[in-house]
C-alpha cells in the first residue's frame, strides 16, 4: 500500500491539507488514531472503512491506535442526532465491548495496532481539569454544530452533557498527543474541536481525515437505527445475501471501501457496468469471505443461489408498498391482523433484516421476505 493510496482511497477531505499530511508521513512516524464509542454489542461493515485505512497506515510502519470510546461513550455523541442519546450504563459498556476486538480481527494486525479505552483517562479527570479543556473552545463554537442549530429551532432540548462530547473526543488528542485522527466525515466537527485543543495546549498540529461515509441496503447511511446494516458478525448466508441486496449503484463504492480491488478497475465500473449481478456476486464473495474464509462465503453463495434465483419468478414479483409494513404485508395475507402476527413472530424481514415494527414504512426497491418462501420486491 503505497502513500498516494492512502491518502485518496475512501478519503472525503484532509485538514488542514493533504500534502501537508504527506510532507510530514514522509519525514517522520506519525502517531495516529481512529475512536469508536461502544453503542452497540455489533460493529458494522460502515466501521470498517476506518478500520481498513488504520491497518494502510500499520502497514506503512505508523503507530496505529484503536480506542474504544468508554469514557465519551458515558456523555453520547450527539453526531447527526436529531435527538439526544440516553445515558449507557457501565454494564452495558462492558456487554457493548465484549467481542469486539473479536470482530474486527479479520481486518487488523494486532501486532501493529494498539487498542485502547479512554475510560482510562476521561473518568479520571478532575473539575479543575475540565474546566481547563473548556476554557480553550467557546460555546458559541461548539452551539454552531449544525444538529444542534436545527434542533433548537423546531424548540427541541440540547443538553448540556451534550455540548462537552466534542471536548471529550478533543481532549483524546490530547492526551495521546496524536499527529492525526481518523473518522467519517459525521465526526469532523469533533475532530477540528481535537485539532484545535491539541494546537493550544500541545502546542503540536494534529491532522485530520475525514473519511466517506457508505449507504446502507435501503441507500440510506448506514446505521444501525436505520435497520440497514451489514455486520461484522451476520452468518455467512445473512452477509452475503445482505450483500446482494445493496443497490447497484453502490458497487463501485462497496468495492473502493471494503475490498482491496484496483482503483482503476473501480473507475471503470463507475463509468459503465456491463454485468451489474455478476459484479455483485464477485463483491459478496469477496467480503463475505474477508471475515468468514473463502469456504464459508462459497457456501453463502451457493446457498443464495438455491434460495433466491431458483425462486426468481416469484421473487421478481412486484408490491406495491403501503404506508405501514402491516399494510404491506396485508397484501399477501388474508388481513392486518394476521400481518401483525407474522410480524409479530419475526417472520417479516426487508433487505435480510428483520423487523418487528408495526409502523415501519417499507420504501420502493426493498425486498420483502415472509417466511421462508415469499420473496417480493416492492414497487
Amino acid at each position: 500500500m503505497n502513500i498516494e493510496t492512502v491518502l485518496n482511497r475512501s478519503v472525503e477531505q484532509i485538514l488542514p491539507s493533504k500534502n501537508g499530511l504527506k510532507e510530514l508521513m514522509l519525514k517522520k512516524k506519525l502517531k495516529l488514531y481512529l475512536g469508536i464509542d461502544p453503542t452497540a454489542t455489533q460493529l458494522h461493515l460502515g466501521h470498517t472503512v476506518g478500520l481498513r485505512k488504520l491497518q494502510q497506515f500499520a502497514d506503512l510502519g505508523h503507530e496505529v491506535i484503536l480506542l474504544f470510546g468508554t469514557g465519551t461513550v458515558l456523555v453520547g455523541d450527539p453526531s447527526e442526532r436529531a435527538t439526544g442519546r440516553e445515558l449507557i450504563t457501565q454494564k452495558e459498556i462492558d456487554k457493548n465491548i465484549a467481542t469486539w476486538k473479536q470482530q474486527v480481527k479479520p481486518l487488523l494486525d494486532f501486532k501493529k495496532i494498539k487498542v485502547v479505552q479512554n475510560g482510562d483517562w476521561l473518568t479520571k479527570l478532575t473539575l479543575k481539569d475540565i474546566i481547563n479543556i473548556g476554557s480553550n473552545i467557546s460555546a458559541i463554537q461548539l452551539f454552531k454544530r449544525d444538529n444542534f442549530t436545527n434542533r433548537l429551532k423546531k424548540g427541541d432540548t440540547v443538553w448540556f452533557h451534550e455540548t462537552m462530547y466534542p471536548l471529550l473526543q478533543g481532549y483524546d488528542s490530547v492526551y495521546m498527543d496524536v499527529d492525526l485522527e481518523i473518522g467519517g466525515t459525521d465526526q469532523t466537527f469533533n475532530m477540528l474541536v481535537g485539532r484545535e485543543l491539541q494546537q493550544k495546549i500541545n502546542h503540536h498540529q494534529k491532522f485530520v481525515m475525514a473519511l466517506k461515509m457508505i449507504l446502507g441496503t435501503d441507500g440510506n447511511t448506514m446505521s444501525k437505527t436505520s435497520h440497514n446494516c451489514i455486520w461484522l458478525n451476520d452468518t455467512p448466508q445473512d452477509m452475503y445475501a445482505k450483500l446482494m441486496a445493496v443497490n447497484d449503484e453502490l458497487i463501485p463504492d462497496y468495492f473502493e471501501f471494503f475490498t482491496d480491488k484496483p482503483m482503476d478497475e473501480i473507475q471503470a465500473l463507475r463509468k459503465s457496468m456491463p454485468d451489474p449481478l455478476n459484479q455483485k456476486k464477485a463483491l459478496a464473495l469477496n467480503i463475505t469471505a474477508q471475515f468468514h474464509g473463502q469456504a464459508k462465503a462459497i457456501k453463502a453463495q451457493n446457498d443464495f443461489t438455491q434460495t433466491f434465483q431458483k425462486k426468481a419468478p416469484l421473487y421478481q414479483q412486484k408490491l406495491k408498498t403501503q404506508n405501514s409494513l402491516i399494510a404491506t404485508v396485508a397484501q399477501l395475507v388474508n388481513s392486518n391482523s394476521q400481518a401483525k402476527r407474522l410480524i409479530a413472530d419475526r417472520a417479516v424481514s426487508i433487505n435480510q433484516q428483520t423487523i418487528t415494527d408495526f409502523n415501519y414504512r417499507p420504501k420502493i426497491g426493498d425486498q420483502l421476505k415472509i417466511g421462508k418462501k415469499t420473496f417480493v420486491t416492492l414497487t
